[in-house]
């Protein structure tokens, strides 16, 4: 066990921008492109989870690519194939959010240990941290595709915290997606929900946020002040 504080970073929705299609969306469908990405999103979360649940385990990028051919039919955008095909390729080089550079460094300064912790495989992270130029600030990646399931089930975070080697009072979560804290919360670990936006809703179960910030770059003065 080490004695440094742990930081395992969500990959999609909290240091990559998820709505990084919409540019290539708005070129295809104009003014309809927000609310594709949206439901595209919340779609690829959904499949996730039942897939969890069903222990029928797939590589992300297959609730990705299912996610979209579903948004294509409930929102009636009949794309081809080639420009399908051409919108999966865009979520492998999503960009990072522009508070995301600033975090990690302040967290490795530190002396934090950060790891990226992913749905996605630990090949396309290992893509995405690459071309967003952070990839070096990690330790490791952590993907549940050691596993063979999703998050939030609780195997994934005892399998960040035994790859970081702390145990769960040492080993913070950090996620924009409420979900992912509570998965988190329910395994015992430190959690700060990255709340960039205000409409964004915490889910009312009970259980809170170790520490709320509104951008990355506000991660470590908020955990060393817990």
């Amino acid at each position: 066990m080490t004695d440094k504080t742990a930081l395992a970073f969500d990959v999609y929705g909290t240091l990559i921008d998820t709505q990084g299609v919409l540019d290539a969306l708005q070129k295809i469908m104009g003014d309809n492109a927000p609310a594709f990405s949206k439901l595209w999103r919340e779609k690829q979360l959904e499949y996730s989870f039942r897939r969890g649940l069903m222990q029928d385990y797939v590589d992300f990028s297959v609730c990705t690519r299912n996610a979209l051919d579903y948004a294509c039919m409930a929102l009636k955008q009949p794309l081809e194939e080639d420009t399908r095909q051409a919108l999966m390729a865009v979520y492998k080089t999503l960009p990072a959010f522009d508070d995301t550079l600033a975090g990690l460094k302040a967290a490795k300064d530190a002396g934090m240990l950060c790891y990226a912790f992913s749905n996605g495989s630990a090949a396309a992270v290992e893509g995405l941290l690459d071309h967003a130029g952070i990839r070096d600030y990690f330790e490791d990646i952590i993907s549940v595709e050691a596993l063979q399931t999703f998050k939030p089930n609780p195997g994934v975070y005892q399998l960040l915290l035994d790859t970081a080697g702390v145990s769960a009072d040492s080993g913070w979560l950090i996620s924009g997606n409420p979900f992912d804290i509570l998965g988190a919360l329910n395994h015992g670990m430190k959690t700060a929900w990255v709340k960039r936006s205000n409409e964004v809703i915490f889910d009312p179960w009970g259980p809170e946020p170790t520490v709320i910030i509104n951008q990355l770059d506000k991660l470590v003065s908020a955990i060393q002040t817990s």
